[in-house]
């Protein structure tokens, strides 16, 4: 079963830990439900910078103390239990869109993810992955760029409306 952590925090306040230890902890405390593969994606001057692995979340904890990420106040984070695809760095989520602005994860079934990937598809949209969630990731990129003109708030919600299933969607 899926885990989704969320956290935005604030620069005024002298007790705030920063987005990855907030993030990670909130990672942990899912741990007994579950899942395949964790990552997070985090905020920063530069944009979105994220981390994704396959496995349990020591191995994501690994690579962030390998090769880490910059301090942000603000990021999401996922652990996963594969749906659509197989249990894959690739597929680990957050998926990125908008030439990596966005990020999202993701808890549930998108039932139709493959007709919204084929018309992404013709409309040149590359995919990386074999899940539902890269696909309203990238479903989420246009809108963003089009009809939700640069709103990520507004862009959500045109995205939802536009999916079938039962999930929950957390971007950055």
């Amino acid at each position: 079963m899926c885990g989704i952590v969320g956290y935005v925090g604030n620069a005024g306040r002298a007790a705030d830990h920063g987005a990855l230890d907030v993030i990670l902890e909130g990672l942990r405390r899912l741990e007994y439900r579950g899942y395949d593969s964790a990552g997070l994606a985090v905020v920063t001057d530069a944009g979105i910078d994220s981390r994704k692995k396959a496995g349990k979340l020591a191995n994501l904890v690994d690579s962030l103390e390998a090769d880490p990420l910059p301090a942000s106040l603000t990021g999401i984070g996922h652990t996963r239990w594969a749906t659509h695809g197989g249990p894959t760095d690739g597929n680990a989520h957050p998926h990125l869109a908008d030439n990596g602005n966005l990020a999202m994860i993701h808890n549930g079934i998108i039932e139709n993810f493959a007709e919204l990937k084929a018309k992404l598809v013709a409309e040149g949209v590359e995919f990386l992955s074999e899940t539902d969630t890269e696909v309203a990731a990238a479903l989420l990129g246009s809108v963003y760029r089009g009809a939700g003109e640069g709103n990520l708030t507004r862009s959500m919600e045109l995205t939802a409306r536009q999916l079938e299933g039962a999930f929950t969607l957390l971007a950055v």
